[in-house]
Order: C-alpha cells, then structure tokens, then sequence
C-alpha cells in the first residue's frame, strides 16, 4: 500500500512538470517575436547584341535596367539624349537617364560581324526593364534598339532573342552629305543641335547611296540596309 502511494505520488509530480513545460512553450510561441526582414535577391542579366549589316558600325551601346519608362516612341520627338545618341554615337546622356538601376556601355564600337556582351545585376526588390541602344554610325541620325522590355517573368537560365529595326530620329535630314556623317565612310560631323528633319522617331526607310539616285551621297551601296541590322539576346544567368 504504502509503494503505491508512493508510485502515485512521483506520477503526480512528473505529470505537473510536464503540463509546466507544456505551459512554458505555450507561452513561447504566443510571443510577437518580428519575421527576419528576407534578404533581397540579386538579378542578373546578360545582353548580347550581335552586328549583322554589311557594312554599318554601331557606335558604343548603351545597355540600361531602369523602371517603366520609354526611351523613345515612334511619332514622337526625340529626346536631346536621344539626339546626341542618333546623331554622333555618344551614349553618354542615355546613360545618365533619371530612374536607372544599373548601365553599361560599350568599350568601342561593334564592327558588321561583330558581337559584344554585357552584364547588368538588380535587386528583385526592382523591377526592372531594359532599354539598349546605339546608332548606326554610316548615317546621319538613324538608330537601333530595343527600350523597356520587361524583363520580371524571366527565370534563371531563360534567354529570348528578338531582331532589332532601325529608327530614323528625325533630327538630322538624310541628306547623305559630306561632311554630315561621322562614321568611316565621311568622318563628318556628329551632333548639332539644330533640327532640320521631322523631328519625329520613325522606322528608318534606308540610305539611298550614290550609287542610286543621290550623287552627293557619301554612302556606297555596301552602307544600304534592311530592317533588320542587329540581333539581340537576352538571358539571366543568377
């Protein structure tokens, strides 16, 4: 009798201890301890643009991740950064466009054959569209590129590749004349802030060459082109 007093006893102590330690981590979890704010996730992209004139350098690219904004809009005026763009291949006022994430510029120009990459990284706390750009250098204002492409739904190791048209800036009439050209085939001016086109973007219609119908043109037939004169490849890689 008195052992199993006894035994009932020490049940009756481990059982409250138990309900203690219950009641102990009851209390743990009811306290407004704050989440861990998550750290954010780096993006990285890589851009790839490939030359595929025969005979049209583009000058140094501008590669930029921004939020939503256009660069440009077919129908209307162009920017002065686009300007200085379109007409002397300085990317330099493109780059220091308000509201960009992070840029790259091309070291030198990119030769008909040619491909340069780039590699550009975010935070996934920014979403983030891209914007490149570069003008064909064997023209008088005329440009190629892609701006504000979306690029959140991308995936590591999703890649997607478009064609690039050519633009007319409308900044500088395509007179073809020496002396108003500043790529190899001229060495003319680049930029002058005078506009004395449409002053609208436009799908470029082409260069005529003096071996058409413009005498006075500097441009040979090898400077013609067709939409389009570039490709563009797109991939993230983290």
């Amino acid at each position: 009798g008195v052992m199993k007093l006894s035994m009932l006893r020490n049940l009756a102590v481990v059982g409250m201890g138990t309900a203690l330690l219950a009641a102990c981590d009851h209390n743990d979890n009811n306290r407004n301890t704050p989440e861990p704010e998550p750290e954010p996730v780096m993006l990285t992209y890589e851009v790839t643009i490939e030359n595929i004139s025969a005979a049209q350098p583009l000058s140094p690219v501008a590669v930029l991740l921004h939020g939503e904004q256009s660069l440009w809009q077919v129908g209307e005026s162009a920017s002065a950064a686009l300007e200085v763009l379109a007409e002397g291949g300085d990317n330099s006022d493109v780059l220091a466009t308000e509201g960009t994430l992070a840029t790259e510029s091309g070291s030198a120009p990119v030769g008909p054959g040619s491909n340069e990459s780039y590699q550009l990284t975010v935070s996934d706390e920014q979403a983030a569209y891209l914007s490149v750009v570069t003008m064909l250098v064997n023209t008088n204002d005329a440009f190629t590129g892609i701006t504000n492409k979306a690029l959140s739904e991308m995936a590591v190791n999703d890649s997607m590749a478009m064609m690039l048209p050519v633009y007319d800036a409308g900044t500088e009439a395509n007179s073809e004349a020496a002396g108003t050209i500043p790529g190899p085939a001229d060495g003319g001016e680049g930029f002058n802030a005078e506009r004395d086109d449409a002053d609208t973007v436009s799908y470029h219609p082409g260069v005529v060459s003096s071996q058409d119908t413009l005498p006075d043109s500097v441009l040979m037939a090898e400077h013609r082109f067709d939409n389009p004169v570039a490709r563009l490849i797109i991939t993230r890689v983290e």
